[in-house]
C-alpha cells in the first residue's frame, strides 16, 4: 500500500496497483483507530472498486480535526498516525490519501472540499462515508450535502450505517471507544475496535522496584496523547508476551507519577530497555489498590499473575 500526502505530484488513481485509470474509489474518514464502523466503510469501498476495477483509496487527516478547530477539547488518540496506517493497509486498500488538516483546510467550504480535494486532487468516482459524516467549515454540511454536490461533479456517493449488527442502537464510534478506555472497559472497547486497545512507547528506566520483588516490568514511554486504560491491572500482551499490566502510580509505595508497565508472564532475562514496544489490552483484572506492606502486595500481584494465566488461556 502507498502512502500519500498533499504536495506529491501524480493522482492517487495512477498510483493504484488495480487499474492503469487515474481515478479511484475513496473511503474517507479520520478513521481513528480502524474500528468496526470503519471497516464497514472501508469493506464498502473495497466492494465498489473491485466492480469498478478500479483502485481503493483511504482519505483521513492529521492531525485529528479537534485538535485544530477546538484545541482545548482534543481527545487522546485511539492510534498513531503510524499505528493507523498500518490497520488500513491490514484492510486491503490499495492506497491512503493523508490530508494535512490545518485552520486553512477547516475553512474551506463545502463546495471548496469537493471540489479541491475529491474532484482535482482525488479524481473519484465513489465516494464511501460513514452516515454521520460531516465536512465544510464549522463541519456544517453532512452525506446528504456530498451527494447533490456529487451529483453535480460526477461521482457517486454511499453512506454507511456504523450501527452494532446486534444493536442498532449503539453505533460504533471513536468518541464512544475512548470513553470505554477511560473507564477500564478494554474488553468491551476491543469488541468495538475489532482487536486490542493498543498503548506503545519506548521501554524506559524507573525505580526497578519490580525487579527486586521478581515481578520485572517493563516501563513503557506512552505518548501523552495517546488513550491510556484506567489506573488498574490487566491481563494482556507485551510485543505478543503475556503479561500482567499495571497503571497507576504504585499507592503502597506513595507514588506520584502514574506509569504503564508490563511484567511479561514466565519471560526470564529479559533486556528491553529502550526497545519501541507495543502494549495490547484485553481484560481489566482490578482496580489499583494501596496495600499495606510488600507482602500483601506480593500475595495479590501473585494472584494477579494466575488470573492473567487464565484469562489469556495460557
Amino acid at each position: 500500500m502507498w502512502v500519500w500526502r498533499e504536495g506529491s505530484s501524480a493522482s492517487p488513481g495512477a498510483r493504484g496497483a488495480a487499474s492503469t485509470s487515474d481515478r479511484c474509489v475513496a473511503a474517507i474518514g479520520v478513521f481513528d483507530g480502524v474500528h468496526r464502523g470503519h471497516q464497514r466503510v472501508i469493506w464498502r469501498a473495497l466492494a465498489h472498486a473491485a466492480e469498478l476495477r478500479l483502485p481503493a483509496v483511504a482519505v483521513t487527516f492529521d492531525p485529528l480535526p479537534e485538535t485544530v478547530v477546538r484545541p482545548d477539547a482534543t481527545p487522546p488518540l485511539l492510534t498513531t498516525l503510524d499505528r493507523r496506517l498500518e490497520l488500513l493497509d491490514e484492510c486491503g486498500l490499495d492506497g491512503v490519501y493523508v490530508v494535512d488538516f490545518t485552520p486553512e483546510f477547516a475553512q474551506q467550504s463545502a463546495e471548496e472540499f469537493v471540489t479541491s480535494l475529491l474532484v482535482e486532487t482525488l479524481r473519484a468516482v465513489d465516494v464511501v462515508v460513514g452516515e454521520n459524516f460531516r465536512f465544510g467549515r464549522r463541519a456544517a454540511d453532512d452525506v446528504d450535502t456530498l451527494r447533490k454536490l456529487g451529483a453535480v461533479s460526477g461521482f457517486m456517493v454511499d453512506g454507511v450505517s456504523l450501527a452494532h449488527p446486534d444493536d442498532d442502537q449503539v453505533a460504533f464510534s471513536s468518541t464512544r471507544i475512548r470513553r470505554l478506555i477511560a473507564d477500564g472497559n478494554v474488553a468491551s472497547a476491543a469488541e468495538a475496535l475489532g482487536r486490542p486497545h493498543r498503548v506503545e512507547g519506548v521501554v524506559v528506566h524507573g525505580d526497578h522496584r519490580g525487579r527486586d520483588l521478581g515481578y520485572p516490568t517493563a516501563n513503557l514511554d506512552v505518548p501523552p496523547t495517546l488513550a491510556v486504560p484506567a489506573d488498574g491491572v490487566y491481563a494482556g500482551w507485551l510485543d505478543g508476551m503475556a503479561a500482567a499490566i499495571s497503571i497507576g502510580t504504585n499507592p503502597t509505595f506513595d507514588g506520584t507519577t502514574r506509569r504503564v508497565e508490563a511484567y511479561a508472564i514466565d519471560r526470564v532475562g529479559l533486556e528491553l530497555y529502550g526497545r519501541h514496544m507495543a502494549l495490547d489490552f484485553v481484560a481489566r483484572l482490578r482496580g489499583m489498590v494501596a496495600f499495606d506492606g510488600v507482602q500483601p502486595l506480593l500475595a495479590q500481584m501473585a494472584k494477579d499473575v494466575e488470573q492473567c494465566r487464565s484469562t489469556l488461556a495460557l
